[in-house]
């Protein structure tokens, strides 16, 4: 573990591959072997499974459940309760390997509403943002803003986390401007530094 790393008194800490910075607070588990960067701050009762990947900056707020196959970016907002999944058919009595399990890719900049379940498999572009109780049952692109169950898109959202209009600008000054797999940053727009 990385100098600087505060595990509170009734909170576990069993990795030895945590950034510097990181808190873990009262009854959260960070198993032996998950990856948590530096500047992460796991909340109360939240788990974190061996082969989970946590980036740098990462929120993780109370009884959240980050299980084996899941990757989380740099900057990624996972609000309270959020539970990922890594068997799309789990059964108490069949016993399978890490290779039967399903991955799941959260990009830099993600924003996970309370409560919401992320089925094993799929890939949050970066600066997606899912509203509070979805289920995310399939690939969400960048910047898109997704909600319900199942998690449908119903607009899209500024790295800053506003909500964009018609014409794709944001108060913050960004522009963007479609592409191939979800929004990008207009590039004839100058974007405002910090």
């Amino acid at each position: 573990m990385a100098d600087g790393v505060r595990v509170h008194p009734l909170g576990l800490c069993e990795s030895e591959d945590v950034g510097a910075g990181t808190r873990v607070w009262a009854w959260a588990h960070v198993m032996p072997g998950a990856r948590v960067g530096a500047d992460c701050n796991i909340g109360d009762h939240a788990y974190v499974e061996g082969g989970a990947v946590l980036g740098d900056r990462v929120t993780v707020k109370n009884a959240v459940l980050v299980f084996e196959g899941v990757t989380v970016g740099d900057d990624v907002f996972l609000g309270p309760n959020v539970l990922f999944t890594n068997d799309l058919r789990p059964r108490a009595h069949v016993k399978k390997g890490t290779d039967a399990l399903l991955p799941t890719v959260v990009e830099d900049g993600v924003t996970l509403g309370a409560g919401t379940v992320v089925v094993c498999g799929t890939t949050l572009g970066r600066h997606a943002f899912v509203g509070a109780g979805s289920v995310v049952t399939r690939d969400v692109a960048p910047h898109s803003f997704v909600a319900g169950n199942p998690a449908v898109h119903r607009g899209w959202v500024c790295s800053c986390g506003e909500r964009l209009g018609a014409d794709l600008g944001c108060g913050c000054g960004r522009a963007y401007e479609h592409g191939t797999d979800g929004l990008r940053v207009r590039a004839d727009v100058v974007t405002p530094v910090g």
